[in-house]
């Protein structure tokens, strides 16, 4: 998975990879020929005490130094700029990948899970391609050329490398392959923390309210220190390697010592060249080590692009057609033809058999048990999940017909959970309409019933909005989500249960508010409270995801035993008449 995300996105820099390639068997070249340069200085000057000669091979030795610092230092540039590059493509890759996503697939995957996979996974690929670059594109070159200079120095010494070179290869490999479950299991222990963290501080009211500060430390120390332990396995088995390292590295320089003693004694090796072959011998082993470095972070990364692939390679259930089309005359007419919705595998659909119908001037208010399926209904309209059955159509057409720019622009939906982003309220009233005017903000923030509040913060319309809009009250937060929808204009509006942060008073003035600003729009109106659907145009009555009644409030109050039985749970039999 890891090749196949790389493939995907090393391409476009070709060039670049070039010029690193070149630079580091140029830096890779003058590492190793230093080794040879310093022992004729050894041999050829220092024993035949010929000092012009050190003075020459010297100054080379500085030179041939100089360039391989500026090799490594230009293509260590040209490696970190390619791996943010990649890091970043990919990253974008999956955001505008999850951005495609229905609600069903952001459920199945998992908000933290997705968090992880954009942030952690794909920072796990960028470091691979950064050390690729500046450490395993040098050590089989080093390797390979420093055994054969080392032959060169002396091929009776270089027995000491069959020995060295596969026993410190074979150990690494062997904690190696112990490293790459444990990287899985870490990401995935990751993805709980993640997932753990969101809620505690989504939910921190609801912690202090409740007082459940202890038990909620405790629940972070839990997956936390999950975490710590494969941390730890890990932290053990990467510990063993270095001392693996150092005994097979010094246990090979005191061989070569002690075998080009004797050699030296005998003439058969030169001081030099015993020199020159320990060099070599260090920088063979160095470049085992770093290949195997790269092994370590591969199994890691190798996960994290499958995490990464899988998010990718998920298809949205929502797709959007190859040739929409658009309504010829906009008219704002929504219709429900026995549609169907269940979950995939499930026994038992949320929704079925849906029959609704609203029309331009019509408030339509869908009512029901908790449970019936009211939201279900109203994320069928803009297409946050497709209905597995039947159809959705929006002034005749069917919605899966239609373009996302279509959808949009006909439908402002206001959910049950109104989300606000960091900002401003003027930005956030934007959302919708990027180039609405102050004047048009402030009149939909009036019907909204907003403008009161609003103009007592401190900064009016460009008073600061937190994330998520914590800073303002539920009941602010739903108005301010309606003025939104108010200021994009379209032409059916959905209202999922956006009324219930309101108290009554406000309640009746937004809907009277909204009866003279909508007047020529469809509104489907989702709601619990009787006071907010009884004046209704039509109102449907969801029971176990089945229509169950349809009419006006003093139609279901005479007939309908399901309305009848809500509407006591609210109102004393003289209220409700």
């Amino acid at each position: 998975m890891l090749i196949r995300v790389l493939r995907a996105h090393l391409p476009p820099h070709r060039k670049a990879l070039a010029a690193i390639l070149a630079l580091q068997l140029a830096q890779s070249a003058a590492t190793l020929y230093l080794p040879t340069l310093n022992a004729d200085l050894i041999n050829k000057g220092v024993v035949a005490g010929d000092t012009p000669y050190i003075l020459r091979t010297g100054g080379f030795m500085v030179a041939v130094a100089f360039l391989q610092v500026v090799c490594s230092l230009v293509a260590v540039y040209f490696g970190a700029t390619v791996a943010m590059a990649v890091g970043r493509d990919v990253r974008a890759e999956v955001f505008d990948h999850v951005q495609t996503f229905s609600a069903r697939e952001l459920d199945r995957i998992g908000a933290s899970s997705l968090i992880t996979r954009t942030t952690n996974d794909v920072q796990q690929v960028q470091t691979v391609v950064l050390m690729t670059l500046t450490l395993m594109v040098v050590a089989p070159f080093t390797c390979l050329g420093g055994i054969v200079l080392a032959l060169r120095q002396d091929a009776a010494s270089s027995v000491v490398l069959l020995i060295a070179v596969p026993v410190l290869a074979v150990a690494i490999a062997v904690i190696v392959s112990r490293l790459n479950p444990q990287f899985r299991l870490m990401q995935s222990r990751i993805d709980r923390v993640t997932g753990v963290l969101r809620e505690q501080i989504t939910g921190a009211r609801v912690i202090r309210a409740f007082v459940r500060d202890l038990r909620e430390r405790r629940r972070f120390a839990g997956v936390n220190t999950e975490v710590s332990e494969v941390n730890l396995r890990v932290g053990r088995l990467m510990a063993v390697m270095y001392p693996t390292v150092l005994v097979v590295m010094n246990g090979s320089s005191v061989a070569v010592l002690w075998f080009g003693g004797h050699r030296i004694a005998s003439g058969d090796m030169q001081v030099g060249s015993l020199t020159a072959f320990l060099t070599y011998l260090v920088l063979i082993l160095m470049s085992v080590v770093q290949a195997t470095f790269m092994l370590m972070t591969i199994p890691r990364a190798e996960v994290c692009a499958e995490r990464i692939v899988e998010v990718l390679g998920t298809e949205t259930s929502v797709t959007p057609p190859a040739q929409p089309v658009a309504p010829a005359t906009p008219r704002g007419e929504l219709r429900l033809d026995d549609v169907e919705f269940r979950f995939p595998g499930a026994e038992q659909p949320v929704l079925s058999g849906i029959d609704l119908i609203a029309r331009p001037g019509e408030t339509t208010a869908v009512i029901g048990r908790t449970g019936s399926g009211k939201s279900t209904l109203l994320r069928l309209v803009p297409r946050l999940i497709d209905a597995t059955a039947g159809c959705v159509r929006i002034d005749g057409l069917d919605v899966r017909t239609l373009g996302p720019d279509s959808i949009s622009s006909t439908i402002g939906l206001v959910p049950q959970r109104p989300y606000l982003f960091s900002g401003t309220v003027a930005s956030n009233l934007r959302y919708g309409k990027p180039d609405a005017t102050d004047e048009e903000l402030w009149r939909a923030l009036e019907t909204a019933q907003a403008r009161a509040f609003v103009e007592d913060m401190p900064g009016g319309l460009q008073s600061e909005i937190s994330q998520g809009g914590t800073n303002v009250s539920g009941g602010q937060r739903q108005r301010l989500a309606i003025a939104r929808a108010l200021v994009h204009r379209p032409r059916i509006y959905l209202f999922d249960d956006s009324f219930s942060a309101l108290d009554a008073s406000t309640d009746a003035a937004l809907r009277a508010a909204l009866a003279r600003e909508t007047a020529d729009s469809a509104i489907v109106l989702v709601a619990q409270r009787i006071s907010t659907i009884r004046d209704a145009d039509r109102i449907v009555i969801l029971d176990e995801g089945r229509v169950v009644g349809t009419g006006t409030h003093a139609e279901l109050l005479g007939g309908n035993p399901v309305y009848q039985e809500i509407v006591s749970s609210q109102f004393t039999e003289s209220e409700s008449v």
